[in-house]
């Protein structure tokens, strides 16, 4: 699962830039909109909680977060649809791209072109997927045993140490009773989200093979339809800076 934390974790530190500049809000807005429609109140829907306080910690404003639910009452959000789009990339890595549209007609050409463009095709539907796990994913601040016992005792599947962090992986459907098990524990919870774990990585050793994968990355992210990506590749920090 090491690909995936550390994708996980370049993609925050990229989300943090795209807050800076409110390049992030119109995918954190969908995401809201779309989760809101099983339900406005956040407090008996997990995943819109799940998307406002994903909002909240990019630093989206309260008024961005209210117009997105506001999108429930005036029907924009129910145009709206959730498509996974599966694909390749240079070297043969797996990717998965999530999308919440109002319009396929322009969201698949955008992201076939970047595939295409940058090394990679776009696949069948279930040509990929049967590669990756659907689990919850949690970030704690700290390591050791017994954050491992504590996080064993929540109801979580298995922890990684990353850092001075760790990443919890839970069944799907423990994501919430786990994470507010362990905020109720003292722990500092980070992030918390629904994610697809690779069930083995690639690992990727040539610097040029590294570049092309993460600018066809960086070209997924810069689809304002797209909500998040989900890969099979391990490139080493070398390969990054």
């Amino acid at each position: 699962m090491s690909g995936h934390s550390k994708w996980s974790t370049i993609k925050r530190e990229k989300g943090a830039k795209d807050a800076a500049r409110g390049a992030v809000f119109t995918k954190l807005g969908n995401a809201i909109a779309m989760a809101a429609r099983s339900g406005p109140d956040p407090e008996t829907n997990f995943t819109l909680r799940l998307a406002i306080d994903k909002a909240k910690a990019a630093n989206m404003p309260s008024a961005n977060i209210q117009r997105a639910l506001d999108r429930i009452k005036d029907k924009s959000a129910a145009q709206l649809q959730e498509v996974m789009y599966e694909g390749y990339g240079p070297g043969g890595v797996a990717i998965l791209v999530e999308v919440a549209t109002d319009n396929l007609n322009r969201t698949y050409p955008e992201v076939r072109l970047a595939f295409s463009k940058h090394g990679g095709n776009i696949a069948e539907k279930g040509a990929v997927a049967f590669q990756f796990d659907h689990k919850g994913m949690i970030r704690v601040k700290g390591t050791g045993d017994e954050l491992m016992l504590q996080v064993l005792d929540a109801g979580a599947e298995d922890m990684q140490e990353e850092g001075e962090e760790s990443v919890i992986y839970t069944a799907p459907t423990d994501l919430a009773k786990v994470r507010d098990g362990l905020r109720e524990a003292g722990l500092e919870v980070t992030e918390a989200e629904l994610t697809y774990v690779p069930n083995t990585t690639i690992e990727v050793t040539d610097a040029d093979t590294a570049g092309k994968i993460m600018r066809l990355m960086d070209a997924l992210d810069a689809i304002d339809d797209v909500t998040n990506t989900h890969v099979n590749f391990d490139i080493p920090d070398d390969l990054l800076n």
